[in-house]
């Protein structure tokens, strides 16, 4: 039977543990309280059995169970260690909490989880990389119970803090784990399944066979998939299309939206109608960017990255197409669920992917197009279309 977080019915690992010592010392008072003991409860159950039966009352109402209290509310971080208390900490990468992507996305999960068990949150934003240890430290000093860290490049920070904090759960997002650790579970996505989806409806919505996408570092796996996966699923809808992939530069990757607006305005000049802008804060100024065109909406599409952008960066909106979604906030709140629950998988936990609603575009996608993208993703979600995987990161 499953955990009924919203009714506090279950207790999360440190309270199981901390009743199974209270049960121990429980057991070993009993075993050494000797003849005396048993002699006296056999002289009470003696009393009761010579004293009269009174008949039972009329009254046959029976008493409703007692149902269990919900878990109490964690406030803050001063006693994470208490076996009542559940810390969850969150070290974002370098970027905001508020990036309209993926930290925001991971921070919202984050709240969800803490939220169904009565536990604190709290997040750390990184400004440079060498403090994600640091981050994390602070953390592991104040006894939180798991830590959320975001993105790949915080990988091998994330790795040395689950081996140097083996009592911690640690949640790597886009954390691929080569070796399983107990503690540590990556949070990792077919990357090329969602951007194939959105390749796919690209392929069969453009007009003048030319498309582009504006993406963050190709040094980041998930992003390559994303990037590589759009141009293999454009190419099996429409074998005509022409698709130009832009990557930014490694460093401030995901902090660039100068740059992302900047690249869009060149593809859609060059001819291009529909853009893929995937890039954090990079991605969002190349969707602004389009959103601006006179075509936006009618001749002229974007698409989005990582949760349905149209809720996330409302000035997309007139341009906004869909979104290759990795569901983020869906699978943090899970693999932190997970830990409270005392079930904490290790190694790769892979979670769900998919696109987004048409929204305001919706009246330019035709029937057509749209049954046929349940097929395709029908198809993705079952495995009998396979947009590479691996081999899409070794080109």
């Amino acid at each position: 039977m499953g955990f009924d977080y919203q009714k506090g019915m279950h207790m999360h690992r440190k309270l199981l543990a901390a009743g199974f010592v209270a049960a121990t010392l429980v057991l070993a008072s009993c075993s050494s309280s000797g003849d005396e003991a048993a002699t006296d409860t056999a002289a009470e159950t003696e009393v009761v059995e010579e004293a009269p039966e009174e008949a039972p009352a009329d009254d046959t109402t029976e008493e409703a169970p007692e149902e269990e209290a919900a878990p109490a509310v964690t406030t803050d971080d001063s006693n994470c260690a208490a076996p009542e208390n559940y810390c969850i900490g969150l070290v974002t990468d370098t970027g905001k909490v508020d990036d309209k992507s993926f930290n925001q996305a991971a921070w919202e999960g984050t709240q969800l989880a803490a939220e169904k068990v009565g536990g604190f949150a709290k997040y750390i934003e990184t400004t440079d990389p060498k403090d994600y240890a640091n981050n994390m430290a602070q953390f592991a000093s104040k006894d939180y119970d798991a830590i959320v860290t975001v993105g790949f490049l915080m990988a091998e920070a994330t790795a040395a803090a689950a081996a140097e904090y083996p009592e911690i759960d640690f949640i790597g997002v886009d954390q691929f784990q080569g070796e399983p650790v107990p503690n540590l579970t990556g949070l990792v996505f077919n990357e090329d399944r969602a951007g194939y989806a959105a390749g796919y409806l690209a392929g069969l919505m453009t007009e003048t066979n030319k498309i582009g996408a504006v993406l963050g570092t190709d040094t980041v796996p998930p992003v390559k998939l994303f990037g590589e996966g759009y141009k293999v699923g454009a190419q099996a809808a429409n074998p005509d299309v022409d698709v130009t992939l832009v990557y930014h530069e490694p460093n401030n990757a995901f902090n660039d939206p100068e740059w992302g607006a900047a690249e869009s305005r060149k593809q859609l000049d060059q001819g291009a109608d529909i853009i893929f802008a995937a890039g954090g804060n990079t991605g969002n100024g190349g969707l602004i960017e389009i959103a601006k065109d006179p075509g936006a909406g009618t001749s002229v599409f974007c698409i989005g990255v990582d949760v349905d952008q149209y809720n996330t960066v409302p000035q997309a909106a007139p341009c906004l197409l869909t979104s290759a979604e990795k569901k983020l906030v869906e699978g943090t709140e899970e693999l932190v669920l997970l830990a409270y629950d005392g079930a904490f998988p290790g190694g790769n936990f892979f979670g769900p992917t998919g696109i987004a609603p048409y929204h305001d575009t919706e009246g330019a996608v035709s029937d057509e197009i749209k049954a046929e993208m349940e097929t395709v993703l029908a198809g993705l979600m079952d495995g009998s279309i396979d947009p590479g995987g691996a081999a899409l990161l070794e080109n």
